[in-house]
């Protein structure tokens, strides 16, 4: 690994940081497959020997001793240390694992959050880390050798493993506390005189030995496993769905939210026609989809169908695990916020060139107006070419595909009518315009888009990006459009039916295109804060993806329900949102949620863009575009919308969108656009 020229400052390594560094998996981006209950002893006794080793705590064969309560300033240690200090009777090693475990999830969020500000983890969005190339001075451990932190924690046991000599406790209890999770033979190649000599330095520390022996007992670890006491998952009645009033208003996320409230976190929907459907919905399963998702679930099984349309085999959406971690920082940088930024002339530009064509008085359908806007920008950022003409084809066949394919609320053979084949054509053309101006001559001097991003993976490793499979990838951001065009739909019904705040958000655009064109960081949280707060409100109320659909590849227990191996599950993350209890009156659109000290926003139960590894690629990117659509529009037009009154009439599938009748007038055009 290339090392940054500057690195940091010597800084001192806790046991539980070191676990964490030997856990973590750098292709897959998060940490080796480890059994909860081992994961969980390991991360206590890192602590627990972290606290022997600076004097806290003493162990023998029969008792975990205090030996100073004095907190240690480390808010990773002091929990514990505080528990053990309030237990009257004295204990032993593997009675306060066993009693701390259930702290062990807290214990690595705060370890990672801390290598993170030590800039030795970068945290990627969907919860994946990787090391930093940063150097890491070991001058105070190792006679001044320098690489990363990984390095020098695997350098250090590496030499105990393999040689004769004694080792330091601390290297003791790393050694132990890896063997415990089962990585060291990932790590390492271990043949038999080695394993031995692996089993030897376990045997040498107290607190190992203790971890080792509540891993094997396993009393605790019998409630992570799938049960004959689980309950029965409640089944729904037809008559509920049907009579349920969100349900014929086609918000799905609110209709969830009521089942949930009747039935609980886990519930079993049977829809004619279709295959019964199983929800999790509410913060817990956010929760749990969040972290455990990746160990359990997998995207693949539900989306095999859709690829295929495409003609492809392992797009984006579809891929798991380390192939899923792969891609997504292969193509981080073109969807990132960053490169929105750079480009923020040309997005400047784009949209004036579209909105000059709008003409006071007329009134436009609400949802094709803003995925034209959208697309009329992105298509050019993205992939360098223009798609307006073929938009409509592009989005009739991608919806009707949806509805087939993955909702499946409409026979297979509708894709296959003339008429979808004539709208099919439009992704060729559209290749074709992108394969033309991708040249190394027609890209000399241009900005980087995400077509070169593709296209250099597909040139560097054919296998991983296959030809077969730029006909999907590089029609994925005319497909965006769609998503950010409903996301722009219902943010810009919101704006102009709540005067106040239109009023505050015009204020805000005025201020910052009043001396020409802001730049990225003029487009901070402070100077469109109301412009900020109301696009995270709407998506709250009206998140484009309400549903996240995942088979089970690893049978589970959630919330006390079983979940068998190859269930398809739909994770209805939405309906949190809906939930009286974390969204005080949920359905009165209200952007001071969003202000301490209630910050709802905090909490599993906010999830407008997925959740755990699929978590939105470009939601930074999404937000930073609708902000700039909304202030332009407040800038330059005055908007009202029909119907005015009451909450937006909502198209709920394939994904939520304006329903039909919306429609904008632009009652007034505030100033000139020079396009």
């Amino acid at each position: 690994m290339a090392l940054a020229t500057e690195s940091v400052a010597t800084q001192h390594l806790s046991l539980p940081d070191e676990l964490i560094l030997m856990l973590l998996n750098e292709e897959s981006g998060y940490f080796r497959q480890v059994p909860g209950w081992d994961l969980n002893c390991a991360v206590v006794g890192a602590v627990l020997a972290e606290l022997s080793l600076i004097g806290r705590i003493d162990t023998d064969m029969d008792s975990l001793i205090l030996l100073d309560q004095t907190p240690t300033g480390d808010p990773i240690l002091d929990p514990s240390l505080e528990e053990i200090a309030d237990e009257p009777e004295q204990r032993n090693a593997q009675f306060w694992i066993e009693r701390l475990a259930p702290r062990a999830e807290e214990i690595i969020d705060l370890t990672l959050e801390r290598l993170v500000g030590m800039n030795i983890l970068q945290h990627h969005d969907g919860d994946f880390w990787t090391l930093t190339p940063t150097a890491w001075h070991m001058g105070a451990f190792s006679g001044g050798e320098e690489g990363t932190a990984s390095e020098f924690v695997r350098t250090r046991i590496e030499k105990v493993i393999f040689s004769d000599e004694i080792p330091d406790p601390r290297d003791v209890i790393i050694i132990a506390l890896a063997n415990t999770c089962d990585v060291l033979r990932f790590i390492f190649t271990l043949e038999e005189e080695t394993e031995a000599r692996v089993e030897l330095v376990c045997k040498m520390d107290l607190i190992g030995r203790a971890i080792a022996d509540a891993v094997t007992q396993n009393i605790a670890g019998l409630r992570l496993r799938p049960t004959a006491l689980a309950r029965q998952i409640p089944r729904v009645p037809l008559h509920k769905l049907v009579r349920n009033r969100n349900a014929r208003k086609g918000n799905l996320p609110a209709l969830f939210a009521d089942l949930a409230e009747e039935y609980g976190p886990v519930y079993e929907l049977r829809p004619p026609f279709v295959d019964p459907m199983i929800f999790l919905a509410g913060p817990q399963t956010n929760h749990w989809a969040h972290r455990q998702g990746r160990v359990y679930l997998r995207a693949r099984d539900y989306l095999n169908d859709f690829e295929k349309i495409y003609g492809a085999s392992g797009i984006l959406p579809a891929l798991d695990g380390a192939d899923h971690f792969r891609f997504r920082k292969a193509l981080q940088p073109g969807y990132s916020r960053a490169r929105l930024e750079g480009q923020l002339d040309s997005l400047y530009r784009d949209t004036r060139g579209h909105l000059a064509t709008l003409n006071s008085g007329e009134a436009y359908p609400g949802r094709d107006f803003c995925r034209s806007l959208i697309n009329a920008e992105l298509s050019p950022l993205m992939i360098s070419v223009g798609s307006q003409d073929l938009m409509s084809d592009l989005i009739k066949f991608k919806e009707r595909a949806l509805m087939t394919h993955l909702v499946k609320v409409l026979p297979k053979f509708l894709l296959s009518t003339p008429a979808m084949k004539r709208h099919a054509t439009a992704i060729d053309t559209l290749l074709e315009r992108v394969e033309t101006v991708h040249t190394p001559a027609q890209r000399a001097g241009c900005p980087r888009d995400l077509a070169d991003d593709l296209l250099s993976l597909h040139a560097s490793d054919p296998q991983f990006l296959p030809g077969s499979n730029l006909r999907f990838a590089l029609s994925a951001p005319l497909i965006a459009s769609v998503y950010l065009g409903d996301g722009l739909g219902f943010a810009l019904y919101n704006m102009v039916t709540h005067p106040d705040l239109y009023e505050r958000i015009r204020q805000e655009a005025d201020a910052l295109f009043e001396n020409g064109d802001p730049a990225g960081s003029d487009i901070n949280t402070d100077a469109i804060d109301t412009t900020h707060r109301l696009i995270m409100e709407s998506m709250r109320m009206y998140p484009i993806v309400p549903v996240s659909i995942r088979n089970v590849m690893n049978a589970c227990v959630v919330e006390g329900y079983n979940i068998p191996e190859g269930t398809r599950i739909n994770i209805a993350q939405s309906a949190a949102h809906y939930m009286e209890d974390l969204f005080p009156d949920p359905f009165t659109f209200d952007i001071d949620r969003y202000l301490p000290p209630r910050d709802e926003h905090r909490q599993p139960g906010y999830a407008p863009y997925g959740l755990g590894t699929h978590t939105c690629l470009g939601s930074r990117w999404m937000e930073l575009q609708l902000s700039v659509n909304l202030l332009m529009l407040a800038h330059y037009f005055t908007i009202e919308a029909t119907p005015s009154e009451g909450p937006p009439p909502i198209h709920p599938f394939p994904s939520l969108s304006l329903g039909g009748k919306v429609k904008f007038h632009i009652t007034e055009r505030r100033r000139e656009i020079q396009s």
